[in-house]
């Protein structure tokens, strides 16, 4: 090549958008020179003299890589085709029956229950419902029902006068008179008080909502969406929730299925997620994943769903250094318990095993519970009072718990 060196060549490769892997052959290799050839596209690099051996080992080496970034292409192009319904990602039967229940739901009057385990998508199915309703044109408001205390939550729905409490320095429209022509949506409805539960129902019976220390009431128009991860039908038997407003609000029931029952699903979400942080970092290197690396987080349980998910694809995207997240990106919690490396050798005698297997039972039930303290902080956003109201236990033996596993929460303000 008297015109040009190997590197030249490639640029010009790289701008014929030919899609083919490169490597380049080199009697000149230096450290500068390998830079220069990685950042012009090259996928490998090979120095003179070498053996076919060698060669063949490169080949092959640069044909898997090659096969994987087409794999990884290929779930791009199927997550493109299955980005479900209004940017909800699914393809498995379970979100299938979600999708169908809200394409004959969402045209509809009627208020919307959703229901189902924490962090499963929830505010985004209440966005669907309302961006495919006739309201979409008017507002969609949301409201944490479970991170206001019963006061501050009244004065966020029903709205203030001035004067009506101590603060109260100005009149406030709440988000029921807010949201009137178009959507309200109402996350963990079930930490309502009773109180509020009462002035709700009446508003949803009337339409009229009336301000904290106001005398008159405004007519509203809004179509309200509510959601839990608890059994409302459950509470309702133990006087905990109105029964009232109970069948006011499970009109329209939609139950979303947990991450473990989306089969099929989680390779989407996860390359879904790895994009976006692509996008947001582009100092990431990983544009996908390896096979066993992916059949790793499809076999998971993911106690944690959605939420759980994601974030172990982004400690894993911030700590790789490869172009493809692999076995050994995968956190050590997801790779499961190697029982043999923690027995040794067996027990000789039947109560010897016997003490071996309540041994193991009881680290096994060890990890679970601070697994199950770790989520149920998370959800009740590090509360304890919450937390311990969430789970149904006292609020004392919370705390023991937590001072058990080394775990710290903090108090109601």
């Amino acid at each position: 090549m008297p015109q040009a060196n190997g590197i030249e060549m490639l640029r010009q490769i790289r701008a014929a958008n030919v899609r083919s892997e490169v490597i380049i052959i080199t009697g000149h290799a230096t450290v500068e020179m390998a830079v220069d050839a990685m950042k012009a596209g090259a996928t490998d690099y090979l120095c003179k003299p070498f053996s076919p051996d060698e060669l063949r080992l490169v080949v092959r080496k640069v044909a898997e890589h090659s096969a994987l970034i087409s794999e990884n292409a290929a779930l791009r192009r199927e997550l493109e085709a299955h980005r479900g319904l209004e940017g909800i990602i699914g393809e498995s039967r379970a979100m299938q029956r979600v999708f169908t229940i809200l394409r004959r739901v969402a045209p509809t009057p009627g208020t919307v229950l959703i229901t189902g385990e924490s962090v499963t998508g929830k505010e985004l199915v209440a966005r669907a419902v309302h961006r495919l309703s006739p309201r979409r044109e008017h507002p969609y408001l949301a409201c944490d029902c479970g991170t206001l205390s019963p006061s501050l939550l009244e004065s966020e729905l029903f709205g203030h006068v001035k004067g009506a409490f101590t603060g109260a320095t100005a009149t406030r429209i709440g988000l029921l008179e807010a949201a009137s022509g178009g959507t309200l949506f109402l996350d963990e409805i079930a930490n309502v008080s009773l109180e509020t539960q009462a002035k709700l129902l009446r508003v949803l019976e009337t339409r009229r909502v009336r301000k904290v220390g106001a005398t008159d009431e405004e007519d509203i128009d809004i179509r309200l969406v509510a959601a839990t991860n608890r059994d409302l039908a459950e509470l309702v038997a133990k006087n905990q929730f109105r029964e009232d407003l109970f069948y006011r609000l499970n009109v329209l029931p939609v139950r979303l299925p947990p991450l473990r029952d989306r089969h099929g699903d989680v390779p989407l979400l996860a390359l879904a997620f790895l994009e976006r942080l692509r996008k947001d970092h582009p100092e990431i290197r990983a544009r996908g994943f390896s096979p066993e690396a992916m059949r790793l987080l499809d076999s998971h349980p993911w106690p944690g769903n959605v939420r759980e998910l994601k974030n172990i694809v982004e400690r894993m995207a911030v700590l790789g250094t490869g172009d493809l997240l692999d076995v050994g990106d995968v956190p050590q919690e997801l790779l499961g318990v190697r029982i043999a490396p923690v027995v040794g050798s067996l027990p000789q005698s039947w109560q010897a095993f016997r003490d071996l297997k309540r041994r193991l039972r009881n680290e096994a039930v060890q990890d679970l519970e601070r697994r199950f303290l770790v989520e149920t902080l998370e959800r009740s956003g590090d509360n304890v009072s919450r937390a311990a109201e969430m789970v149904g236990i006292q609020r004392t033996q919370l705390h023991a718990l937590l001072q058990k596993h080394g775990l710290r929460g903090h108090a109601e303000p």
